[in-house]
């Protein structure tokens, strides 16, 4: 899977200036994790993917990047991600070292940021690569936020970019896992449509939470002021 706007919209609207240890969960490419380095090169960031030619994809993309230093692709399921510090490498090992629990077996993130399969019993397509991709099969809702909660810092954020039909859904599931929107934007793809996508905000406080909405194009096929000013350090044409 290459480049979608789902991918980029997430990229450009999460808020990382302040984490120091992020998670791309599902990276594919790599697009994600490369939007969150640029947004924070200071930022030390792991992105998993269980497809195999992904992560190598992922992994050449980020080696060819000017954030090579802070960026490692992982070939792992969520499921079976224990967030290893064997990886790392010596120059971000002291700041890689506070995320270590009192035990120093585990990993906890301050920043998950994920584009998860969104299509939970819909008919498939033949590309067993895009069924994963694109469907829960691999990695359910529930086991997603799972690994959410377990590999998430106490005062962590998690972002999430899911279609519409799916929010009550996950926020059942998130509040089964002690998580809660913090802040929520509803998509629409052309004024006067309903919107199709919702970019979530998901901490472990519950609290009154910040809902907006966005707008890509408007009647005419014109892209949106509000969109390009939240796209335009990642598109050229902007």
């Amino acid at each position: 899977m290459k480049v979608n706007t789902d991918g980029v919209l997430l990229g450009a609207w999460v808020e990382v200036s302040e984490a120091k240890h992020i998670l791309d969960i599902g990276t594919g490419t790599g697009v994600i994790a490369l939007m969150l380095a640029q947004k924070n090169s200071h930022a030390v960031i792991d992105a998993i993917d269980i497809d195999k030619d992904a992560y190598s994809q992922s992994k050449e993309n980020f080696e060819q990047s000017p954030w090579s230093n802070s960026l490692t692709a992982i070939h792992s399921s969520l499921q079976n991600y224990k967030g290893t510090l064997a990886v790392y490498p010596p120059l971000v090992e002291v700041a890689r070292g506070s995320a270590r629990d009192e035990g120093g077996s585990n990993v906890y993130y301050d920043s998950i940021i994920s584009n998860p399969p969104y299509f939970i019993d819909d008919f498939k397509a033949d590309n067993s690569q895009k069924n994963i991709a694109k469907h829960s099969t691999a990695l359910t809702y529930q086991e997603l936020l799972k690994g959410i909660n377990r590999l998430l810092s106490k005062t962590g954020k998690a972002f999430l970019v899911i279609p519409v039909f799916n929010v009550q859904l996950i926020q059942t599931l998130a509040a089964e896992e002690n998580l809660y929107i913090t802040k929520f934007t509803e998509v629409t793809a052309v004024a006067g449509k309903n919107p199709y996508l919702a970019l979530m905000e998901l901490g472990r406080k519950k609290e009154e939470y910040i809902k907006s909405s966005l707008v890509i194009q408007d009647t005419q096929g014109n892209f949106t002021e509000e969109y390009k000013h939240l796209t335009k350090d990642f598109y050229l044409k902007f």
